[in-house]
């Protein structure tokens, strides 16, 4: 995916990939790695065929959701077809990861216009990314949840959490989107 992505082969683009995933989850595998120029990335990775299978997914459930309306008049006051359209458009807005790379530089653009020092997303590397294929800055660090480990490292863990939950609503707030995905795997508490 990466090479066809990219256009070329993986040892070009990148020093060193490891081909075991940090994590994968159903849209997405993300690997480590390091660029020519030495910087430690992960690179997210699209699993093939991500697409046609959401697409495929909701609209039959569109369909479906369309037939109970038409059965039964008294779901179509609660519109399910207009929630699946909806969490169809979500889901395959999720799929471009050009969108997301900008949602990154956006969303550290917001914490320096905010002054916000206490958070950080991870830069994109624009030349290493492509509709199905991310490449950003790697954070080390523990999941949010890890409170024994954050209590070795951290003054006050309760004003860690206060600080990460404060950022996230005042993105809800004032950015033009907000994370939507907000659990452990993508909330760190860096070294």
């Amino acid at each position: 995916v990466v090479e066809s992505e990219l256009g070329k082969p993986l040892d070009e683009l990148y020093a060193w990939v490891d081909p075991r995933p940090l994590a994968s989850a159903s849209i997405a595998q993300v690997h480590a790695a390091r660029l020519p120029t030495g910087e430690d990335v992960v690179i997210k990775v699209q699993k093939p065929g991500v697409q046609d299978v959401l697409l495929t997914d909701f609209n039959f459930l569109y369909v479906a959701a369309r037939v109970i309306e038409l059965l039964a008049p008294g779901f179509s006051k609660s519109s399910i077809s207009g929630v699946v359209e909806e969490i169809q458009k979500s889901m395959l807005e999720e799929c471009d990861f050009l969108q997301e790379a900008r949602n990154l530089d956006a969303f550290n653009a917001f914490l320096q216009a905010t002054g916000n020092t206490r958070a950080v997303a991870p830069r994109p590397y624009h030349a290493w990314s492509s509709l199905r294929v991310l490449t950003m800055e790697r954070f080390h660090g523990v999941p949010l949840t890890d409170l024994e480990t954050i209590r070795k490292h951290t003054a006050d863990p309760a004003d860690t959490l206060v600080a990460a939950l404060n950022t996230w609503f005042s993105s809800l707030m004032l950015c033009d989107f907000f994370h939507a995905d907000v659990h452990a795997g993508n909330l760190m508490v860096l070294e």
